[in-house]
């Protein structure tokens, strides 16, 4: 009788779990169980659908340098066999539903009551918004940061003043990113703007600027290989969402023999010190199951994991994983019959009075909405009707703080009511909202983060537990640094690898290594 496969107990749904799994059942004999804790696949990934509208949470571009990744969305969800001219495929919207579209991405930031380029541009009209004043005390602050650089980077704020110098630090990045985590920037690790800005600054932008002025290529090349992801100018998406990648991979996953369980949320992993031995979950209706594994793969929030664990972690272990901080976040999905017409025409329908964009940075301190997505612009088919607005307005928050214990009702009213007052719709053509909440999206780099190595060696110990995604390995990761860390798991448990090093490499790219080395010198 031949041997039975291992046995492999994936948590959770998200990309990273979903990676893994379909990964294993193509490429072993491996039949994984996955479980996922909400009723749906996807993680924060995942499309939220309301009375024929989908919302995607947070906004996803299907975008990567890595070759592997592109191909492997690619593959799941491939672009239409036409129009076949790159040009006519841009923005195109097919008739068949299992495709990826080729969308044209522009972000900008909303300050002043104006709109700014994202990145800033050194635009006529950017100059005019910003005036003389600020222009000289940008030149001027960017000038003196570039000659005179702080080092060691200790915060954020050393991160930004580097590359932007103080006076853009303080126009368009830190009331931002202070109303995204709630801390002053003073507080924050720098690698998240390593992670998350990577190696934009003043000069490239300016480079891609003058690049973007030249004749374009062929626009079917998604890959921008030679690009900042911050500067990309188009990007795949799912027709429907990224929930629709994440669905067709479960349904792939399960028709290769894989079981992927909804609603099951993991209580407990055992373990001998060496190696994790079996996992206990509870179900929906609150009953307990478990399960015996050869090796686990965990993205559930690394807080929950270590707090899960028994034996107990070690006591110090205990101390970091309960001092770590995530970031909650609430999206209310905004049904319009029209926006509010702008001073500047854009392009897009006029009758809808659509801006161009697929998201909108809100920097205006007097509101507390943080973002804003237009939907229609990430994909029409999001939205059921198309003589109407589908808006994605997002507020960052704290789990128990006053906004996440507003009802729906009083969310959908600040939510309508932030965006009267910044005067981009009126409260007289909403239709419909729908409110949403997000526990624990984004992993925050303060707290205990800066110990955060010693969950990391005592983890890595158990010689088949693996961490990936976002918050299993408490990383501010993109959908394909998650599903990267998921394959190289996958790598390991194939070639009876306990090395998990590759796996904590992801995102740190060689040019943030150098950016490092030279801050530590």
């Amino acid at each position: 009788m031949p041997p039975q496969p291992p046995r492999v107990i994936i948590i959770g749904g998200g990309p990273a779990g979903l990676t893994a799994a379909l990964e294993l059942t193509r490429r072993s004999p491996i039949k994984p169980l996955v479980l996922e804790a909400l009723d749906d696949v996807g993680g924060i990934s995942r499309t939220v659908e309301y009375k024929g509208n989908r919302m995607d949470i947070g906004g996803h571009r299907f975008f990567s340098k890595s070759d592997w990744v592109m191909n492997w969305w690619r593959e799941i969800m491939p672009l239409p066999p036409s129009p076949p001219a790159p040009k006519e495929l841009l923005n195109h919207v097919p008739a068949a539903d299992r495709v990826m579209l080729l969308r044209s991405r522009l972000s900008r930031i909303f300050f002043l009551r104006k709109f700014f380029d994202y990145p800033i541009s050194l635009s006529a009209r950017t100059m005019a918004n910003l005036g003389l004043w600020r222009l000289l005390k940008i030149g001027v602050t960017y000038g003196w940061a570039s000659l005179f650089q702080r080092k060691p980077e200790r915060h954020l704020e050393d991160f930004f003043v580097n590359r932007f110098g103080r006076e853009l630090y303080r126009t368009f990045f830190k009331d931002y990113t202070e109303k995204v985590w709630g801390v002053p920037c003073d507080r924050i690790s720098p690698d998240w703007g390593a992670q998350r800005v990577k190696g934009l600054s003043i000069t490239r932008a300016l480079l891609h600027a003058v690049r973007s002025l030249l004749p374009k290529g062929d626009t079917g090349d998604v890959r921008q290989k030679k690009t900042d992801t911050s500067l990309i100018e188009r990007f795949l998406y799912p027709k429907y969402g990224p929930g629709q990648m994440w669905r067709i991979v479960r349904d792939e996953v399960t028709a290769n023999g894989g079981e992927v369980r909804l609603g099951c949320r993991v209580k407990q992993l055992r373990h001998d010190g060496k190696r994790v031995t079996h996992v206990e979950w509870e179900d929906a209706d609150g009953h307990l199951h478990g399960a015996g594994c050869d090796f686990a793969i965990s993205s559930m929030p690394v807080r929950e994991l270590v707090d899960a664990m028994n034996p107990a972690a070690p006591a110090t272990v205990g101390e970091v994983a309960n001092g770590l901080i995530y970031r909650d976040f609430i999206t209310v999905g905004v049904l319009l019959r029209k926006l509010r017409p702008q001073p500047a025409p854009t392009p897009g329908e006029r009758r809808l009075n659509l801006l161009p964009d697929t998201w909108i940075y809100i920097q205006e301190p007097d509101v507390r909405i943080g973002r804003l997505q237009i939907f229609n612009n990430w994909s029409p088919a999001l939205v059921r009707d198309p003589d109407t607005v589908w808006l994605g307005t997002e507020y960052f928050c704290q789990e128990g703080d006053d906004l996440w214990q507003l009802d729906d009702e009083a969310m959908g009213r600040l939510a309508t009511a932030e965006l009267a007052k910044i005067g981009l719709i009126d409260e007289a053509d909403v239709l419909d909202f729908h409110v949403v909440r997000v526990p624990k999206a984004y992993p925050a780099y303060f707290g205990t983060y800066d110990r955060f190595d010693e969950i990391r060696q005592w983890t890595d110990a158990l010689a088949n537990l693996f961490l990936v995604g976002r918050n299993g390995m408490h990383r501010y990761n993109n959908q394909d640094h998650s599903m990267t860390t998921a394959k190289l798991a996958v790598d390991a448990i194939i070639s009876g690898s306990t090395d998990k090093s590759p796996l904590w490499s992801v995102n740190l790219e060689a040019e943030y290594h150098e950016e490092k080395q030279d801050a530590t010198k």
